[in-house]
């Protein structure tokens, strides 16, 4: 079955190892294949755009899901996951997940449940700044030097 995607002007989506960037209008397209990974732009993350361990996770799961060797970057993920455990030991049942889907290579699935970790990251950040205003924490990191 095809996958239909429709492209705003100027977006990019990668299909394969190919990054295909529309034009001035908005496009339709219908995409046929077996296993062939498809990132639109809006999924896609880059190094200077993973700025937090949750997105590093993500781009590890990107990389792995558009690589044609994705137990390259097997390594790094494990290393990142095993750190997020440590500081964050709440965020296992969302990095299991990921991991179950990485190791029945389901990497696209496992790319959607890296997003979930993004957004609870975000959500424990965003506690975190409730209970201590930006004053508080600023005044304990300068006593604390």
């Amino acid at each position: 079955m095809a996958l239909k995607v429709e492209l705003r002007p100027h977006e990019r989506i990668i299909v394969g190892n190919c990054v295909i960037t529309n034009t001035e209008q908005r496009a339709r397209l219908l995409i046929d294949g077996d296993n062939v990974p498809i990132l639109r732009e809006r999924d896609i993350l880059t190094p200077e755009t993973a700025d937090t361990p949750a997105k590093l996770v993500y781009l590890a799961v990107q990389l792995m899901y558009i690589s044609p060797d994705p137990q390259s970057q097997h390594g790094t993920y494990f290393n990142l996951v095993r750190d997020i455990v440590t500081a964050v030991p709440s965020a296992w049942p969302i990095i299991e997940d990921i991991n179950n889907h990485i190791m029945s290579g389901d990497l696209y699935r496992a790319l959607k449940d890296a997003r979930k970790l993004i957004a609870y990251e975000d959500k424990l950040r965003e506690q975190f700044e409730a209970t201590h205003p930006k004053d508080e924490v600023e005044e304990d990191v300068s006593s604390a030097a």
